[in-house]
């Protein structure tokens, strides 16, 4: 069976005041301050407004930037990358590909060994799904990232 994925009115409509700022109006959560930067159990991470799974807790990494930051997308389909020239500087900006959210911004400064890139993800751009709520939440295939886990 496959899910469609896709950008939930209602999802939109109870975000919290933050939520809405970061993942529709393109803003960014101040650093040290997200639920997420400091998360270290195992799961994975969704967009907020439309479920599609973006990153997993296997490869998310302390960077020290006071944001979740990541080395890949679960699946790169489910993560856009748009010119950023904002705030005049050019940046990489990255999006949900189902529900257009606002995500973060892609950085060539991460680990080497794993292949260098950092996308510095906003915490409230994302739903955390742990390990052991995978099934129960829809995402059960992806259970599979975690085979060296038990949950």
């Amino acid at each position: 069976m496959t899910i469609e994925y896709r950008k939930d009115p209602t999802a939109v409509s109870q975000l919290t005041p933050e939520q809405f700022a970061v993942t529709q109006q393109s803003a960014t959560e101040p650093a040290f301050t997200g639920e997420f930067w400091d998360n270290h159990d195992d799961g994975i991470y969704v967009d907020i407004v439309s479920g599609e799974p973006l990153f997993a807790s296997t490869d998310k990494y302390d960077s020290r930037s006071g944001w979740p930051s990541f080395t890949r997308p679960i699946d790169p389909a489910n993560v856009v990358r748009h010119d950023d020239k904002s705030y005049g500087m050019v940046r990489t900006e990255v999006r949900s590909a189902n529900g257009d959210s606002h995500l973060g911004h892609l950085f060539d400064d991460g680990p080497i060994e794993d292949g260098g890139l950092r996308y510095c993800i906003n915490s409230a751009a994302l739903r955390f799904i742990p390990l052991a709520d995978l099934e129960t939440q829809g995402y059960g295939d992806y259970r599979s990232l975690f085979t060296t886990k038990e949950a």
